[in-house]
């Protein structure tokens, strides 16, 4: 798959929920995953491979009691790169009620997801 192709796929299945099926469909094993600095203690942060990543995944979809709203943009395309505007209006059990609004940028090498960082306010 090119990188519209794999932008196009990532959109379909977030916005289905399907976010361990993505990991696994389109990600490459050495991915990275990049969040915002200055985030607090025990935030979910950076990861390393797809150990990491699965693991930082499952433990944000623990973390939450009710999804009560979101959306994922149709993706920008830029050569190897492509961007999406993602928001979700959760309850999660350390934090209660709250909506989040984010710029996700990807990398694809050799067909694969092997870079995302999330953009995002921290305060």
């Amino acid at each position: 798959m090119d990188t519209k192709q794999i932008a196009d796929r990532l959109v379909e299945l977030c916005r289905e929920g399907k976010y361990e099926q993505a990991q696994q469909e389109l990600y490459g094993e050495d991915a990275v995953s990049i969040e915002m600095d200055g985030l607090p203690p025990g935030a979910l942060g950076n990861a390393s491979g797809m150990d990491a990543i699965r693991e930082k995944g499952r433990r944000w979809s623990e973390n939450i009691v009710e999804v009560h709203g979101g959306s994922v943009s149709d993706p920008i395309v830029a050569g190897d790169w492509f961007s999406v505007a993602m928001a979700i209006d959760a309850t999660y059990k350390d934090m209660g009620r709250m909506p989040m609004e984010e710029i996700c940028v990807y990398r694809v090498r050799d067909g694969k997801i092997v870079h995302e960082q999330f953009f995002y306010p921290t305060s």
